[in-house]
């Protein structure tokens, strides 16, 4: 289910409480995947903080489009199939997912409340939905 106008203004809320940090944030997401899923380590270049910081890029754009639809800053389609060609597969979101909330949990603490939350992972879920077809993933 897509997220809701309220839920894209909360994440966009906190992703901004974030900016200054968004460097150790991305480096502490990665820390947190590779902890989860060991295996994706190889998929990604070396200059994790330089991949962080395109990923977090990557989020504020997603971000802006799920805010103006009508605008997409996107392309879909070739960051969908930039991620297949990488080695990427449809379960390798699921721990992405888990590593971004373990992330915002450590980052916010208690302001990373229930509702916000199920947004970032609404949030998520459409962005993972759109790569995963736009790209033709594969399980």
């Amino acid at each position: 289910m897509s997220p809701s106008t309220h839920e894209i203004a909360i994440v966009r809320q906190s992703f901004e409480d974030l900016r200054p940090l968004h460097e150790p944030t991305s480096m502490q997401f990665y820390e947190s995947l590779f902890q989860r899923a060991p295996e994706l380590r190889s998929l990604f270049r070396e200059d994790l903080k330089g991949q962080g910081m395109r990923f977090m890029n990557t989020l504020g754009l997603v971000l802006a489009d799920q805010e103006h639809p009508d605008k997409p800053s996107v392309d879909y389609n070739e960051l969908g199939k930039l991620h297949s060609t990488l080695g990427i597969r449809q379960a390798h979101f699921e721990p992405m997912q888990e590593a971004i909330i373990e992330t915002l949990h450590s980052r916010l603490g208690a302001d990373l409340t229930e509702e916000l939350e199920a947004a970032w992972r609404a949030f998520f879920s459409e962005f993972a939905t759109k790569l995963i077809a736009a790209g033709n993933i594969p399980e």
